[in-house]
């Protein structure tokens, strides 16, 4: 860091000279030309709304905060924006603590008036109810080190923290609809603010008797310079505010000179900060991806012995719950089919089906066996028992029940059609059952022989 005195206005004779003779070759205590910026660094916090702004070695911070508070009553539409600058005699030993000095009120009121005449901020998208609630926009620039142009790094830094600040969103409710309810930021997605454009301070010192400007002067700079001119502008060239300090007079044509160059200065400027601000917006949401739970994946990917018997045994206790299931609808099954087959036969004909129902088809049917043998016969071909039965048992239906296979296999009845051609059928129960002239027969035999 370079060396600085106790006070800005207490330089030799001879730093003096040597300031003003360098600028005559048109060189600078740091080797620079005198148009040159010093190197701009732009940093956010890990908060919305912070910024951190180095101008060289000046360093300054920057915090918006805000708050709902009742309007001003000749504007009830628009919100409030205000500037505090604090100076710590860290940053200068020039600088007192308590009442702010004449420096800390101007350069406050300097950034104030850029950033309200030009209507950088939209007011009046900070309004919440007409007349009741507005938001109150604050802005807290704090000096942590002084080398120099203050005003324009203060500038840099209220303007960064404004593209990244956000405010609450808040909505009305209760009975009358008039109460306001501000939801916290895991509720609802904090809102940005409404910037129009980035008015730029640029500051020019006015050095010796033939007034030579340079821009962005330097700490020892300021303590030569008899008049000091800051522009504001935005990356259009629109000249948003101007303010005069010092005793010495400055020609139009002087003050024409620095505005153009304070317009590309500007338009430079405003390219860094809004890249920064992207940056930081895209680093912002990709923190924000992260924040979902990765504990879960850990804990899974490396579970305790004891974790893993107890997997293993729930394991086990669930497989054999399930084969018991499986077993017992099976069963029930099979005794829905048996029923099922019973009742068929004692209610139906002499007919006798291959296969059965198929279990997942409600709609399928079986095969008649003796429309099959009659269709055959009335043609003339007969086809061989043997080869019906051995087709049958080796072509069941899928899905068929064993036990309708076990059943297709009773004894078979020898029947002789009117062509002489002996059919094999299956027994049923109304050949199990006797006709009745042959049970009277029987029991009249039975009364004869007693």
């Amino acid at each position: 860091m370079e060396q600085r005195l106790a006070n800005t206005w207490r330089l030799t004779v001879n730093e003096k000279k040597f300031i003003e003779t360098a600028l005559h070759s048109d060189l600078r205590v740091d080797g620079r030309r005198p148009f040159d910026f010093r190197e701009l660094t732009v940093k956010f916090g890990r908060e919305d709304g912070s910024s951190e702004v180095q101008l060289g070695m000046t360093h300054v911070m920057g915090f918006v905060s805000c708050q709902l508070v009742q309007p001003y009553r000749d504007r009830p539409n628009e919100g409030t924006l205000s500037v505090f600058t604090e100076f710590s005699p860290m940053a200068d030993p020039s600088f007192e603590v308590g009442r702010p000095a004449e420096s800390a009120v101007e350069l406050g009121r300097v950034i104030d008036r850029g950033l309200r005449e030009s209507r950088a901020v939209d007011t009046e998208s900070l309004c919440v109810v007409s007349g009741k609630f507005v938001w109150s926009i604050r802005i807290d620039l704090h000096i942590i080190d002084n080398c120099g142009n203050l005003v324009d790094a203060a500038n840099i830094a209220a303007l960064a923290a404004l593209l990244t600040s956000r405010r609450p969103e808040c909505s009305l409710g209760g009975e009358d609809g008039q109460e306001v309810i501000v939801h916290p930021p895991e509720v609802r997605e904090p809102l940005p603010l409404i910037i129009h454009h980035l008015p730029i301070a640029v500051t020019f010192a006015f050095i010796g008797d033939e007034n030579r400007v340079v821009i962005d002067p330097t700490h020892f700079e300021e303590g030569v310079m008899g008049g000091r001119l800051t522009a504001t502008l935005n990356a259009n060239g629109d000249v948003c505010a101007i303010q005069k300090a010092g005793g010495d007079g400055v020609m139009q044509s002087v003050i024409m000179q620095c505005l153009r160059i304070a317009s590309v200065k500007a338009a430079d400027i405003t390219a860094k900060i809004k890249k920064a601000v992207d940056s930081y917006n895209t680093e912002r949401t990709l923190r924000k991806i992260k924040r979902q739970p990765a504990s879960v994946a850990v804990h899974v990917s490396e579970p305790s012995q004891t974790e893993v018997k107890e997997l293993s045994k729930k394991h086990k206790e669930k497989s054999m719950l399930k084969s018991e299931e499986s077993q017992s609808d099976d069963m029930e099954i099979e005794t829905q089919f048996s029923e099922h087959d019973g009742t068929t036969r004692r209610d139906s004909s002499s007919k006798s089906f291959v296969g059965g129902p198929s279990s997942w088809d409600p709609y399928s049917k079986g095969v008649d066996f003796d429309e099959l043998q009659a269709s055959l016969a009335s043609r003339g071909e007969v086809m061989p028992v043997e080869k019906l039965e051995k087709s049958r048992h080796d072509k069941p239906y899928e899905g068929e029940s064993p036990n309708l296979l076990a059943d297709s296999a009773a004894p078979l009845l020898a029947e002789t059609t009117e062509t002489g051609v002996e059919i094999k059928r299956e027994k049923t129960l109304k050949d199990a059952v006797k006709p009745k002239h042959k049970r009277k027969k029987k029991a009249s035999s039975n009364t004869d022989a007693s």
